[in-house]
């Protein structure tokens, strides 16, 4: 006579869906797509903040976890909580299962952001960019417009700047609305009658037409100023946001001459994701676990980042290069958008739904 299996409780049986869907939504956000959410301008307006998106993991290969004892569904800490959410009892080497492309040259891109050297390369916060130059690639901006390899590079369709104005009369929040300007895009100074704006190229032209707006100036930093914190640290380059390189950006296998200006570029690189246990700069020159090197090989590829908001972007021209093993995944499409600054309904970007991102 064969037994009768006890039935489950109402508990037991939730307690089994709960730990089937983490499960399940852990294999997904790891093998195939990953939520991520917009919080900053530094994309506007190719993506805008309260955008929530979709990124494939697939695209560019699925990476293992470089540190797998962690919560399910969390990232650095514990919800709500200052308790880290992972040991790093256990580190894995990098490695990516085959993807179907390569991160290729204006892709946007999700990725552990590099300097944050206080977690595991895998738990480092997330960023977004667009990938502007890709090993080989020589980069250079030039007054505020980037070259590719000696050519300008395809802009973005709506990438912004920061541009001075000057008004007849204050300004109000609708009328800037007007122009696709939120409030957080502009500063006004105490006279209201000054402006610093962040917007695209077709709104500044629109702001020129109105009778309010007197002057416009584009917001560019002099060739030959060097500014603070622009990367590569104390390189001492007349470098800034606007007049940058020219930077060649290393690729796997590629071997450098290691002159005076090269270590003074790429000694940082080397030091911090190239796994190597002591290197030094001692007089211009490199040296790796005590030995002088004059020539370098790159172990792995590096990519260079810009946000489309380009005068209020903290991108590689800042923090550098950041190496394969920090890619996430490809940003793939929008499935939701709300603007903080509205209310009730009016909340969702209706225009923005399941949009592709380019």
């Amino acid at each position: 006579m064969s037994k009768t299996k006890p039935k489950k409780s109402a508990f037991r049986e939730w307690m089994d869906a709960l730990v089937f869907a983490v499960i399940a939504a852990s294999l997904i956000r790891w093998l195939l797509l990953e939520p991520f959410t917009i919080p900053t301008a530094s994309m506007e307006k190719t993506l805008l903040v309260g955008d929530f998106l979709f990124v494939s993991k697939l695209h560019y290969g699925t990476r293992v976890p470089k540190t797998p004892l962690q919560i399910p569904l969390t990232h650095q800490k514990i919800w709500g909580t200052e308790i880290p959410s992972y040991t790093d009892l256990i580190q894995l080497p990098y490695f990516r299962l085959p993807g179907f492309a390569s991160v290729e040259r204006n892709d946007v891109v999700v990725f552990n952001y590099p300097v944050e050297f206080n977690f595991p390369n895998d738990l480092k916060t997330n960023y977004i960019k667009r990938a502007v130059a890709v090993p080989g690639d020589e980069i250079e901006v030039r007054e505020g417009e980037l070259f590719v390899n000696q050519k300008a590079s395809p802009k973005p369709e709506e990438m912004q700047y920061s541009y001075e104005i000057t008004t007849n009369r204050s300004l109000t929040v609708d009328f800037l609305k007007d122009f696709g300007i939120n409030q957080e895009s502009f500063y006004a100074a105490p006279d209201g009658s000054r402006y610093l704006i962040w917007t695209t190229d077709a709104n500044i032209e629109k702001l020129k037409a109105s009778p309010v707006v007197t002057a416009v100036t584009k917001s560019l930093q002099p060739k030959g100023q060097a500014e603070s914190g622009i990367f590569p640290n104390g390189a001492n380059l007349p470098w800034n946001r606007d007049n940058y390189g020219p930077l060649l950006i290393p690729g796997e296998d590629q071997t450098m001459e290691m002159t005076p200006e090269n270590v003074a570029k790429y000694a940082f690189t080397i030091e911090k994701y190239e796994g190597h246990e002591k290197v030094e700069v001692k007089e211009g020159a490199l040296f790796i676990d005590g030995k002088k090197v004059d020539r370098y090989t790159f172990k792995q590829n590096y990519y260079f980042m810009m946000g489309d908001n380009r005068h209020d972007s903290l991108d590689s021209r800042y923090w550098g290069f950041v190496p394969e093993d920090h890619v996430v995944g490809k940003a793939w499409f929008l499935w939701l958008s709300l603007d903080k600054f509205e209310s009730m309904f009016g909340k969702i970007r209706w225009n923005r739904f399941f949009k592709g991102i380019s």
